[in-house]
């Protein structure tokens, strides 16, 4: 029987006004109880370009510097089973509580799908947030190392979209 795999709590503030969503955390990930712990995912690099501090910071002072900014992070699934650590391999899966999430933190003004796994699990559980009045979703290009479509200088033009939602608040 293959064992179920479990997301981390959320790792967010209650003022946070940006919310990045990935599917359910892989191996590496899992194993070193770390959001995006592979190191050739491109996420922590692009949080330091995009605020301002050294993506090869302690987790704990990325974590810290993420929440400076307001930003929170989590997956949609809460819970599934997947071999390996590729989203397609996803099945069984419970999806977190997104909207509880968003009444703890009424500030969240855009959440970026890390991924279109993500997304479309987001769409499927929680369509009405779609359609939510001062919210926001972008389905953003996966940061995993497995979706190499798209060079690092255009996942980052992506992610820098969410600053904008921030900006005309």
């Amino acid at each position: 029987m293959e064992e179920t795999k479990h997301s981390f709590p959320p790792a967010a503030a209650p003022d946070a006004e940006l919310l990045f969503l990935g599917s359910l955390p892989g191996d590496e990930s899992l194993r070193q109880a770390q959001y995006y712990a592979h190191p050739r995912n491109a996420f922590w690099r692009i949080m330091g370009e995009l605020f301002g501090f050294d993506h090869l910071l302690p987790y704990g002072e990325r974590l810290a510097e993420l929440r400076r900014n307001r930003v929170a992070l989590w997956d949609v699934v809460g819970s599934g089973v997947r071999p390996g650590s590729l989203d397609t391999a996803i099945r069984e899966h419970r999806p977190n509580d997104i909207p509880g999430l968003l009444a703890r933190c009424p500030g969240i003004r855009a959440i970026g799908c890390n991924g279109s796994t993500s997304h479309k699990l987001l769409k499927r559980h929680y369509p009405e947030l779609f359609g939510r009045t001062g919210l926001t979703i972008l389905a953003l290009p996966s940061t995993s190392p497995a979706a190499a479509r798209l060079r690092y200088e255009e996942k980052l033009a992506a992610f820098r979209e969410m600053l904008r939602f921030r900006e005309t608040q």
